[in-house]
């Protein structure tokens, strides 16, 4: 049985490459009928955030990633595991006691130093470090890069695997874990390769079927350089709290780093189960086009009703907009919405007066008289509805000698303030007259007083 995990730690909020790191697991899993575990790594009490634990769940569920089994290592910590773990690799002359004072390593820099000096110094207690062999070879073949991968002992170094306050490393944890929950595959970011000779020393010690090992491409920044928080955009909740749908973001991240045969851009997560295929992961190593992603959410904003949409874009309106207003408004803008964080800027004369910009009108003189008639002809508008207003009124425009396009641009600008908007009449309707013929009497006024200065 195919049986992968999620290990992530509790830091924070999820990044887009965890979020990749879930998603690849979950669908091998769910592909073949096997078990897709969570495990929360938690451990590193230096970096633990409190409620990072609920957040990671939180987010998971948002994407639909749901989880067959559940761990926590501070919890297997408490059973003893890992202390027997270690005790048991100490026991087999793999591993020994070491008394060296720690060192914090950002502070004082990395140590040079292979192999530690109290490995053969018979210590009965203190902290716990894997005695590397000496001019041997480990391998592994890696099943995303589809190579072999090998390294000789003589530069692997004696890693820490159980801190002297009993709290183990990822070096010791994570294997163990492993090991003790069967997995068949483990799916992870490539800045784990350096430390792959050292986990595969731990599984070949602590015995048991070692699970095939896959180091996913970085994503690389459009800025240059891989993703990163410190240049990037990067948490999951940022992006869907500026509007991006998790539908939306979850298959831009699907294929940041796989693909399918027949080239398909376009999965549910569902979907994407039933396609996966770990042949389809990719060496080379993806960017993060932002492009890119807003193509995607644009696509799935116009895939989920008006009801829908409404119920969405609430957080990013004034609380007193009711939601038949919001009802009336979504089929016009509905085709612009790239975030449904967009919805107050393409809206937003619909809530207030827009500000009088007398640079959007190139030719005033001309386009006084063009508001003025159509001030006349929608105050003789008796049907204040889509077709009330639009019968007749183009051939109106025509008679008269003024070019249709000219004519509704001015009107554009005067009701909405721009030149870009939804189309025109629908945005009257929405309106009322009384707002629309306030809106053009007041540019024309003006208008008057601009070219009168």
């Amino acid at each position: 049985m195919v049986r992968t995990r999620f290990a992530p730690s509790p830091t924070g909020f999820l990044h887009i490459g965890n979020l990749r790191s879930a998603v690849y697991p979950y669908a091998w899993a769910k592909n073949t009928g096997g078990k897709f575990i969570l495990r929360i790594e938690d451990t590193d009490r230096e970096r633990y955030v409190e409620g990072g634990i609920e957040a990671i769940k939180n987010t998971l569920e948002k994407f639909g990633i749901s989880w067959d089994e559940y761990y926590v290592q501070s919890e297997r910590k408490a059973a003893g595991i890992y202390a027997k773990a270690a005790e048991k690799l100490i026991s087999s002359g793999h591993a020994f006691y070491c008394q060296c004072a720690a060192k914090n390593a950002k502070e004082e820099g990395f140590s040079n130093q292979l192999r530690d000096p109290c490995r053969d110094r018979g210590y009965i207690s203190g902290a716990v470090k894997l005695k590397i062999p000496d001019n041997e070879t480990v391998s592994y073949h890696d099943f995303v890069l589809d190579k072999d991968v090998s390294w000789s002992t003589d530069t692997v170094y004696d890693a820490t695997l159980l801190k002297s306050d009993g709290f183990p490393t990822y070096h010791l944890a994570a294997m163990t874990d492993d090991l003790d929950m069967q997995i068949s595959h483990i799916i992870r970011g490539h800045d784990w390769m350096p430390s792959t000779p050292i986990h595969l020393l731990v599984f070949q010690y602590l015995g048991g079927v070692r699970p095939e090992i896959g180091h996913l491409t970085d994503i690389q920044s459009p800025k240059g350089g891989k993703l990163s928080k410190r240049k990037d955009s990067v948490f999951c909740e940022t992006f869907l709290n500026d509007g991006y749908l998790p539908d939306a973001l979850l298959n831009f991240v699907i294929l940041l780093g796989w693909a399918p045969k027949d080239n398909r851009e376009l999965f549910t997560l569902s979907e994407f189960v039933r396609a996966f295929d770990p042949k389809g992961f990719q060496k080379s190593n993806p960017v993060f086009h932002t492009e890119k992603l807003d193509w995607f959410n644009g696509h799935y904003i116009r895939q989920i009703s008006d009801t829908e949409i409404t119920r969405l874009v609430k957080p990013y309106v004034k609380n007193d907009v009711e939601d038949t207003k919001l009802m009336q408004i979504i089929p016009l803008i509905k085709d612009r919405l790239v975030k449904l964080s967009d919805f107050p800027r393409l809206t937003s004369f619909f809530f207030s007066l827009p500000v009088f910009d007398p640079a959007l009108f190139t030719a005033p003189d001309a386009d006084l008289l063009l508001l003025s008639s159509a001030y006349d002809y929608l105050t003789s508008v008796t049907d204040w509805s889509k077709t009330g207003i639009e019968t007749g009124w183009t051939d109106n425009i025509k008679a008269s000698g003024r070019k249709v396009g000219d004519f509704f641009m001015a009107l554009r600008i005067a009701v909405c303030g721009s030149r870009f908007t939804p189309p025109i009449t629908d945005t009257m309707v929405v309106l009322g007259r009384d707002e629309v013929l306030t809106r053009i009497r007041q540019t024309i006024d003006n208008l008057k007083l601009k070219i009168k200065n």
